[in-house]
C-alpha cells in the first residue's frame, strides 16, 4: 500500500502529461472519452482502453526508429499502427486522460515466433526494450501488454492477451499449439514517459540491419503473417536469411 507522500509522487507524476506520453493531446483525450468515457470506475475504464490501444492499432515492428513519432502516444494514435513501445505510450497516455496514473516498463524478451524476415533483420529472436504499461489500479501498479492485436494473433495462431485490471497481463508464455512464445529475459525498469534516449540509440546498435531500413523497404508485418498462415507454418526461432 502507498504512503501519502508516494500516493502524492504518484498524483503529481504519473497523471500527468509529458513529451512522449502526450495525455492533454487532443485525440488522445478524445479516443479516452469515446472508449471508457462512460465508466466511472478506475479499472473498469483501463480494461476498456486497454482493448481498444491492442486491437484498435496495429502492430507494426518496421517503424521507424529513428523519428520521434514512433514513441509519441498522439502519432501512434494518428497513424493507426506502432510497435510495443509506441502502444504502451498510447495506452499509458489513455489512462492518464482518464485520470489513471500510468507509466511504461521495459524488459528484454525472447520471442520464438516472428516471421522469418523480421528475424533476420534483428539477427537474434531476442528482443530489447520490450515496452509495456503499468497502471495504479487498487493502490498498487498493474502491468499490461496490449502489443499483439487480435487479428494478428489469429493469424499467428497465439493467444490473444486479456486483461482484467486487476493481475498483470504479460504475453502468454505458450501459443494454441503449446509451442514457447515470449520469455523475459531481463527488466529495464519502469519510466515516467519514454525514455528515447537510451532507446533509440540502442535499438541502432543492436539492430542495424532493422533500423537502417529504407522507406520502401520496410515491408509489412501484416502481410508477412498472412503468406506464413497461408503456408501453414509456424515462425520459426531460427533467424533466415533474407530474400535478395
Amino acid at each position: 500500500m502507498a504512503t501519502t507522500a508516494a500516493a502524492a509522487e504518484i498524483d503529481a507524476v504519473f497523471r500527468q502529461p509529458a513529451h512522449f506520453i502526450d495525455s492533454d493531446h487532443p485525440s488522445v483525450t478524445a479516443f479516452a472519452a469515446r472508449v471508457a468515457g462512460a465508466e466511472s470506475g478506475a479499472v473498469a475504464a483501463a480494461v476498456k482502453l486497454y482493448y481498444a490501444v491492442r486491437d484498435e492499432i496495429r502492430y507494426d515492428p518496421y517503424m521507424r526508429y529513428d523519428d520521434l513519432d514512433t514513441y509519441r502516444a498522439s502519432a501512434v494514435l494518428a497513424r493507426g499502427r506502432g510497435y510495443c513501445v509506441g502502444k504502451a505510450a498510447l495506452f499509458a497516455a489513455a489512462a492518464r486522460a482518464r485520470g489513471i496514473p500510468a507509466r511504461v516498463a521495459f524488459a528484454d524478451v525472447r520471442n520464438h515466433l516472428a516471421t522469418p524476415r523480421l528475424l533476420a533483420l534483428i539477427g537474434t529472436d531476442t528482443f530489447i526494450y520490450h515496452g509495456f504499461t503499468e497502471l495504479w489500479l487498487e493502490r498498487r501498479w498493474v502491468k499490461a501488454t496490449p502489443t499483439f492485436n487480435l487479428s494478428l494473433c489469429e493469424k499467428f495462431r497465439l493467444r490473444a492477451l486479456d486483461f482484467d485490471g486487476r493481475a498483470d497481463a504479460l504475453l502468454h508464455p505458450f501459443d494454441h499449439s503449446g509451442r514457447t512464445h515470449m520469455e523475459y529475459l531481463r527488466q529495464r525498469g519502469s519510466y515516467a514517459d519514454v525514455p528515447v534516449e537510451i532507446i533509440m540509440p540502442t535499438m541502432r546498435d543492436a539492430y542495424p540491419r532493422l533500423t537502417s531500413l529504407a522507406e520502401g523497404d520496410r515491408g509489412d508485418f501484416a502481410k508477412e503473417a498472412d503468406e506464413q498462415a497461408r503456408g501453414g507454418e509456424a515462425a520459426s526461432s531460427r533467424p533466415a536469411s533474407l530474400p535478395r
